[in-house]
């Protein structure tokens, strides 16, 4: 699979989601600088964390302008699958390609801790290879990690099944002790409604291997890329049909009118 990481200036996660997608997936990965205007031959993209443009007026303000962010609406719009981790999730939130906002947290901290996610569920192309029940210990490293969005908004994440995890506590059970930003109803990470757009606070790039303390985290890059292998199975299965054989008439058979 090809990957295309977008960069920012300030990003500083690009390099880690990169090492994962490549070194330890072993899949195809190239940085996509913010001033380009396309993303090449891209299967997915992932728009990393970090403090792009230095976090002027709001996180994920300016960057929502750059020149590469036109070509990751063209490509989202096409059904194309984009993950945002972290500043990735603020970007996508200003950029409008998903609902609600990234807002300080409410300690009006930054908060730097491994956390526990439950899995709300595994229908979306980011989640669906996380076993059921499964309690993800994954990093945070944020202080504008509070998800805000109006209730007819939340209602409608929750309708559409569009909450993808939440925070909670080493047992599974979300409280509000268990938030570590004050996100409303401890909500980590959302999808749009079709489904192929995803964001994240917390950074699972930087829980793919076990000496790092954690490797829960690659289970969401594994979901992202059985994913992509079942669309590339589906459109080669479209470009050849397999139909019936066709019927050969053999010397002296009598064939049905």
């Amino acid at each position: 699979m090809n990957f295309a990481v977008l960069q920012f200036p300030a990003s500083n996660c690009d390099q880690d989601a990169v090492h994962v997608l490549r070194h330890v997936l072993g899949h195809s990965a190239r940085f996509v600088w913010h001033k380009e205007t396309s993303l090449g031959d891209a299967d997915a993209v992932i728009i990393p964390g970090g403090f792009s443009y230095g976090d002027y007026l709001r996180t994920g303000a300016i960057a929502r302008f750059s020149p590469v962010m036109q070509a990751v609406q063209t490509f989202a719009a096409q059904g194309g699958l984009v993950l945002g981790i972290c500043n990735g999730f603020q970007i996508l939130c200003e950029a409008g390609l998903l609902p609600g906002a990234l807002i300080r947290n409410r300690s009006l901290q930054f908060r730097c801790e491994h956390i526990f996610l439950r899995t709300v569920t595994g229908d979306s192309a980011f989640s669906n290879q996380i076993p059921a029940g499964k309690i993800l210990r994954i990093p945070i490293a944020h202080g504008e990690g509070c998800y805000f969005a109006d209730a007819p908004t939340l209602a409608e994440l929750k309708q559409k099944n569009q909450v993808l995890w939440r925070y909670c506590d080493a047992k599974g059970e979300v409280t509000e002790i268990s938030n570590p930003n004050g996100s409303l109803e401890n909500i980590a990470g959302i999808c749009n409604e079709d489904r192929n757009v995803a964001g994240l606070m917390p950074h699972p790039e930087r829980a793919c291997e076990s000496i790092l303390g954690s490797d829960d985290g690659r289970l969401i890059f594994e979901s992202l890329i059985h994913s992509l292998r079942e669309r590339k199975a589906g459109r080669a299965s479209a470009a050849n049909p397999v139909g019936p054989e066709p019927a050969v008439e053999r010397p002296g058979e009598l064939q049905p009118s």
